[in-house]
């Protein structure tokens, strides 16, 4: 349905959980390296539990081989201080989203080659940081999914 892409995440407990979230809601997850932990890292299985067999994972050497490959008809990122609130566009299955490292989020660079309705955020209380990696996919993906119906079909 959409194609969650993970750019250098950090947090093995995160990527399970993307990973479990990616098997229930019918989205294919892109691993972008380098990644802060091993595939096969215990705590990754852990949190993926037996979802990491029914998800659809595939990883990356860069940024620009991934979007080459998934190609998707349109690329959000997910970053504090986007123009957009992530429930404001209209999503269509096949729309991709970009979530960035733990601790830094999506370099400028990224940012820049994006048009600035293209880049949404999540909303926060003033002063704070960032909401969790696996809990701003989860957020984003099941709006996007609400959206178009629930529907269980895939592109």
């Amino acid at each position: 349905m959409f194609d969650i892409i993970l750019l250098e995440p950090e947090i093995p407990p995160n990527t399970g959980n993307v990973i479990r979230l990616a098997a229930n809601t019918g989205c294919r997850l892109h691993l972008v390296h380098p990644l802060g932990f091993s595939i096969d890292d215990a705590q990754v299985r852990r949190a993926g539990l037996d979802y990491h067999e029914m998800a659809r994972v595939r990883d990356y050497p860069d940024l620009a081989a991934c979007l080459r490959q998934v190609a998707p008809p349109r690329l959000y990122a997910v970053e504090t201080g986007g123009r957009a609130g992530y429930s404001e566009p209209r999503y269509r299955p096949g729309d991709a989203f970009l979530f960035g490292r733990e601790t830094t989020g999506l370099p400028p660079s990224v940012l820049a080659t994006l048009p600035p309705e293209a880049v949404v955020s999540i909303p926060m209380r003033p002063g704070n940081r960032s909401v969790n990696l696996s809990n701003s996919v989860a957020l984003v993906i099941y709006e996007a999914w609400r959206q178009n119906g629930f529907r269980m079909d895939a592109p």
